[in-house]
């Protein structure tokens, strides 16, 4: 299925990488600003924002983790 290029309006700011532009509509990276969007189509490019955006969930979720073993730990206290 093809996905149409996002347009400034249509972005959540959750979609966003890291609160920059770059955003992840199907397997396509694209920059979106307001005065319009770019697909972004260098290899090494669209590796980095992929490699970014595998470690910044792969933080999230340890954070999640170390929350939820927080909550648990107190819940656990007398």
């Amino acid at each position: 299925m093809s996905h149409p290029a996002p347009t400034w309006t249509s972005v959540r700011r959750s979609e966003r990488l890291a609160d920059t532009p770059a955003v992840k509509r199907g397997a396509h990276w694209w920059l979106v600003s307001p005065s319009g969007s770019l697909l972004a189509a260098d290899p090494a490019f669209t590796d980095e924002l992929q490699r970014l955006a595998t470690a910044l969930a792969d933080a999230n979720r340890a954070v999640a983790e170390i929350h939820a073993q927080s909550q648990h730990a107190r819940k656990a206290q007398p």
